[in-house]
């Protein structure tokens, strides 16, 4: 039983060792080791903050790239929209212009037409005329080839104007 039950001076030395052995520990090894668990339980806390502050940061990009991307879709629609009547607005001016340079035309061409009738109806007056003219004339001569058909002609030519 000696064994178990230890005797005073192995406690003593013992407690003597174990209390020089906590001094020195205290002395030379507690305040280096705290300082080194401290500065990794700061280096921790700060590596937490950074990449709490990341993550804001990444949520912010996040939120302006959305709003940077749905600012750009209304820009390129407000874009589309005004190239659309653009090309709206020309097309239509192209079709009045071409409505009215075609009505310009054609008008141009009845007035040509017009025209050209008009001096075809006249030259065809003219020739009529110079026809009826030479008719008139042949007709005149024969009838009036003899002395006696004069004289006869210019008696009923009296007896009507007497006679009216």
């Amino acid at each position: 039983m000696d064994l178990v039950i230890p005797s005073i001076g192995l406690i003593f030395w013992t407690s003597l060792v174990f209390i020089i052995l906590l001094f020195l520990l205290a002395k030379f090894a507690w305040k280096p080791i705290l300082k080194s668990v401290k500065e990794r339980e700061t280096k921790i806390e700060t590596a937490l903050e950074a990449s709490e502050k990341a993550r804001e940061e990444m949520a912010a990009l996040k939120s302006q790239n959305e709003n940077l991307r749905k600012e750009a879709l209304v820009e390129r629609d407000a874009l589309l929209k005004e190239a659309r009547e653009m090309k709206d607005k020309i097309v239509s001016e192209a079709k009045n212009t071409a409505k009215e340079e075609g009505e310009r035309i054609i008008e141009s061409a009845r007035e040509v037409i017009t025209n050209e009738k008009m001096a075809a109806v006249t030259e065809i007056k003219n020739q009529v005329a110079t026809l009826s003219i030479e008719i008139a004339e042949k007709i005149v001569k024969e009838k009036l080839s003899t002395d006696e058909k004069q004289k006869t002609l210019v008696d009923g030519l009296v007896k009507e104007i007497n006679l009216n």
